[in-house]
């Protein structure tokens, strides 16, 4: 199966590579020409981005740190990863847009949706930051929640790994890895694929979600076709 209209979901951790830099210049090319492969296709993209490169809000004991003020400087970290793709895109002449759940004067403009789904049809790739707005909802809630605003028909979800696997394939030997699953197996067994509320959120729109790795060249393009290896994550 291939799909039109498709939002891509990476976390901040991404567009550090395999290095301690906040930016891996050879990943960010990697993706923008990747991006570039998809669109050469007709397919329609936008980006949900993460700040985990930066600051996660989710470690905010380790720094110390409310909880509130955790998750607000992790919404503002994506700010930062979304100004730095959106100018990578540019450079290679890819038209694209920042919009931020909080809007930032002078930087970034707040969501709109009616504005947004206008510039994904005249081909812009837009990037969505500053999560929903509000803490304690991750990045993963916020990607089904405007796949489902601009009317996807699929949300990819891009790791470092080629998809869903009974344990984690870097830490473990003998593992077994899930080609598809079902909304609700994942949330009967807790599966830490994504925060669960995106999960239930995911079925209710019957929003299919495809796990794949972002680190392998060309495999966006592949998996958007139905090439590409990744676990599905669907109702059937």
């Amino acid at each position: 199966m291939s799909y039109k209209n498709a939002l891509l979901k990476i976390s901040g951790e991404i567009l550090s590579g395999d290095t301690s830099q906040t930016f891996d210049i050879n990943i960010i090319n990697q993706l923008t020409q990747d991006i570039k492969s998809v669109l050469d296709k007709k397919i329609k993209l936008s980006i949900v981005i993460g700040g985990g490169n930066i600051i996660r809000g989710i470690n905010h004991n380790k720094y110390n740190l409310n909880k509130n003020d955790a998750d607000n400087m992790g919404m503002l970290a994506t700010v930062i990863n979304g100004l730095y793709l959106r100018n990578a895109l540019n450079n290679i002449g890819i038209k694209s847009k920042v919009y931020s759940a909080i809007p930032i004067s002078g930087i970034v403009d707040k969501f709109n949706h009616e504005i947004a789904v206008n510039e994904i049809n005249n081909g812009y790739v837009l990037i969505f930051v500053g999560g929903t707005g509000n803490p304690y909802f991750t990045t993963d809630t916020t990607s089904v929640l405007r796949a489902l605003e601009l009317g996807c028909d699929v949300l990819l979800k891009g790791t470092k790994v080629d998809g869903v696997y009974d344990k984690d394939p870097e830490l473990n030997e003998n593992i077994k890895k899930f080609t598809k699953l079902n909304y609700n197996y994942i949330i009967q067994n807790k599966l830490n694929i994504m925060d669960m509320s995106s999960i239930m959120m995911a079925e209710d729109g019957n929003l299919p979600i495809l796990v794949f790795s972002i680190k392998k060249k060309n495999e966006l393009r592949r998996v958007l076709l139905g090439k590409g290896d990744c676990t599905i994550i669907s109702n059937e």
